[in-house]
């Protein structure tokens, strides 16, 4: 069954975020939304190696955080073969915050086959996965929705179809839950839906809104993810920037290095150490201190739009980490400018999202 996004407002109660508007109205200079035809429409299937019975969790002798006390053996089955680490212990290590589970890779305390990993070592079958005692209070495992939630979040699907869910994510809500956070959500999305099987196809920050892809069977994860690391699919972002971007297209090309600071929060600079990293932006129109851009990263980096932004001069509005310093005193910005809007996947009709109420109030206001 296929749903196409509301057009009426949805306030989603989440941990850390009160309420969440969805996005109504659009801006000429933004392209028309897919039809309904058009959205609706499914994708061609695509050969699949795994079939959806395969796509279940793999069961383990502990279900809670409190159980986590001793040290616990894994056996990697074909059911998370392809699956990075991190994302196995987000699933397995449930209610451990994000920062936590960092925590333990980097310090050894989880070990594939003996050897130390990084998070984002790939699992094959027959990898024997040691997790040491992780030492926590015992915390719920199961942190109920309520109705308004859950419509709020089914009124919010831009595409769907048998393998994947396309959601409009609200700036403000984490993917996953954890780190104080109650839940995310993909955990919102599966009680939403009933389907406890989704999973993340990947992420955009917390701050940032637009969309996300979610996949319903396995055999859609792995394509998708592997569409994604082939760099098959496109995703174009909107962001008001500050200052006036002179160039109307422009390619930055900086190496992107990820550390952290003393209390652990990961961030990311540009060094001659780090990972290639381009990004394409062209500029859309200009205001009195402030540029619309859309932006298409051609990597994957952590926070690349933000920090290429504040490389060139032109950090992007309302971000706290990257470029706070920078004056914009104009207007009183509550959000990180930076909406997912675009996503072009092979044999899928291009999904779109339009750009949020809030971002488009600010471009209101910066017009006059």
């Amino acid at each position: 069954m296929n749903r196409s996004n509301s057009t009426s407002s949805s306030k989603l109660s989440f941990a850390k975020a009160s309420s969440l508007k969805q996005s109504s109205s659009k801006k000429p200079s933004f392209k028309k939304p897919l039809s309904k035809a058009s959205t609706l429409k499914s994708a061609p299937s695509r050969p699949a190696k795994f079939e959806k019975e395969k796509f279940k969790e793999e069961k383990v002798d502990v279900d809670t955080v409190g159980a986590w006390q001793s040290v616990t053996w894994i056996d990697v089955t074909e059911h998370h073969e392809g699956q990075r680490i991190d994302n196995f212990l987000f699933r397995t290590l449930k209610g451990v915050p994000k920062s936590r589970i960092y925590r333990l890779i980097r310090e050894g305390e989880v070990r594939v086959n003996k050897k130390r990993i990084k998070a984002e070592t790939k699992l094959n079958i027959g990898d024997q996965i040691r997790i040491a005692p992780i030492r926590m209070q015992q915390q719920e495992d199961h942190v109920p929705i309520g109705d308004s939630v859950a419509q709020g979040l089914l009124a919010r699907i831009i595409y769907e179809d048998e393998g994947l869910i396309v959601i409009n994510k609200p700036s403000g809500i984490a993917v996953h839950g954890g780190s104080g956070v109650a839940y995310g959500l993909i955990e919102a999305m599966r009680q939403a839906t009933g389907k406890k099987y989704l999973e993340l196809i990947h992420r955009i920050d917390r701050d940032t809104s637009g969309l996300v892809m979610i996949s319903k069977k396995r055999s859609t994860l792995k394509v998708l993810q592997d569409d994604l690391r082939a760099h098959r699919i496109k995703k174009t972002y909107a962001a008001i920037v500050k200052g006036v971007v002179t160039l109307d297209k422009q390619l930055i090309d900086a190496p992107l290095l990820r550390y952290e600071l003393n209390n652990c929060e990961r961030r990311v600079r540009v060094s001659k150490e780090g990972k290639p990293s381009q990004t394409q932006w062209n500029v859309v129109e200009r205001y009195t201190g402030a540029t619309l851009i859309h932006a298409s990263p051609l990597s994957g980096r952590t926070h690349q739009i933000r920090v290429h932004g504040l490389s060139i001069g032109h950090p992007l509005v309302g971000d706290d980490k990257y470029g706070h310093q920078v004056p914009f005193s104009h207007h009183d910005v509550k959000r990180l400018c930076l909406h997912a809007m675009r996503l072009e996947i092979p044999n899928y009709p291009v999904i779109e999202a339009p750009l949020p109420d809030d971002m488009q109030k600010l471009i209101k206001s910066l017009s006059k």
